[in-house]
């Protein structure tokens, strides 16, 4: 007969699924939980699709130490039609012997044989039918997944691929109620949205230069990416009298704009309890972006006057990617600066104002601060 104190003997085996804990950090949980079962799966992996620019990106992966293939890396879906064939066939692809790839050129293919990987296992990721991304299992041993395998992998593949999408939709929620909310109000500073896209894209592109030596992972460049063009939310709460204003501020006047940031910082906090999204992970990255992107390097800007290190690097790397943005965008009281022109002010604001680190990861990318510009063109004010 069972004792009442055996009735909570079982520990679930998943409960970690339910901690405060970054995504990457779950995929590596579980997969330890899968090499109980199957110890020849030595590589779980996540691949973001992004719609815009049909570019394929790291987001996630359970690898340890230097083993992992693929670290801030993004390449056009187009590059690999083997991965095409999967979307195309709406089936997950099995390979059990990579050799068959050997003649390949495409650097994902390069990369996955340099590490010794000798199969694979590749689910494409779906949300309401719409194509989001891939998860990857792979293997060192050829020939190693079975059919009764594959039908527990397929099990912990759809476990995985449910908490990238439940987290992805969180994130998109709180974009979209942050957004929302600027939009309801009287706000009509003289950002577009593309200016949002471009700001976007430069800050993960600073984000990916920076990620080696600043240990920045895949999961936080993506929400630095989703976050970093909600900076300004703030300025909702700024009359409009002041915001759009076409002359100097006041000192008084500036004394109320310099608010915005800490209201930016209650809105977001507001959301997030009445959306019930304050365990989403990394969500004091847009916290961060939204209070101190206006803290300078040395000590002179605000809310509080941080300096250098004091400032969090997600609300450096954004300033630097609203303060190009700007520069180089029409204004109905400026026309746009060139690229050069702007690079030049960037360096001389460079260690004083803005972060050094972030303005030379900027800089070191002109060809791809082209590619933003030309995708994202304000055409309508041209």
């Amino acid at each position: 007969m069972q004792q009442k104190e055996d009735l909570f003997a079982h520990q679930d085996t998943l409960a970690r699924l339910h901690e405060d804990i970054p995504l990457s950090d779950k995929l590596s949980f579980i997969h330890q939980i899968i090499l109980q079962d199957f110890p020849f799966i030595s590589r779980v992996a996540i691949a973001l699709f992004d719609e815009q620019t049909e570019m394929l990106k790291t987001y996630a992966h359970s690898t340890e130490g230097d083993e992992h293939p693929f670290v801030t890396y993004e390449a056009p879906l187009d590059a690999a039609p083997s991965l095409r064939e999967i979307i195309q066939h709406r089936r997950p692809r099995l390979v059990q012997d990579l050799n068959i790839f050997t003649k390949g050129k495409h650097e994902h293919t390069k990369r996955i044989a340099a590490k010794g990987y000798k199969a694979s296992y590749t689910m494409p990721l779906y949300q309401s039918a719409a194509f989001v991304g891939f998860l990857f299992f792979n293997s060192l041993e050829e020939h190693p997944f079975t059919p009764k395998a594959l039908r527990q992998i397929d099990i912990y593949g759809h476990l995985i691929a449910l908490m990238v999408i439940n987290e992805l939709a969180a994130i998109r929620t709180l974009v979209s109620a942050v957004q929302a909310t600027r939009s309801m109000t009287h706000y009509r500073d003289i950002e577009t949205g593309l200016h949002i896209e471009r700001t976007a894209h430069y800050a993960r592109l600073i984000a990916r230069e920076l990620a080696v030596d600043y240990k920045i992972s895949d999961e936080q460049i993506e929400h630095i990416f989703l976050f970093s063009p909600l900076h300004d939310i703030g300025k909702i709460g700024i009359p409009d009298s002041i915001l759009r204003k076409p002359g100097k501020l006041s000192d008084e006047e500036f004394s109320i704009m310099k608010t915005h940031p800490g209201k930016g910082r209650e809105i977001i906090d507001s959301i997030l309890e009445d959306f019930s999204l304050y365990a989403l992970g990394h969500v004091n990255i847009m916290r961060n972006i939204a209070e101190y992107h206006h803290e300078a390097i040395d000590g002179s800007g605000y809310p509080k006057g941080l300096k250098g290190d004091e400032i969090p690097i997600e609300a450096r790397i954004s300033a630097v990617a609203d303060v190009f943005d700007a520069l180089t965008s029409r204004r109905a009281y400026k026309v746009p600066w060139s690229n050069e022109k702007a690079f030049a002010l960037l360096q001389q604001l460079s260690n004083s104002k803005l972060d050094r680190d972030c303005v030379k990861a900027l800089l070191n990318n002109p060809d791809k601060i082209l590619e933003i510009q030309q995708r994202f063109r304000d055409d309508e004010l041209v």
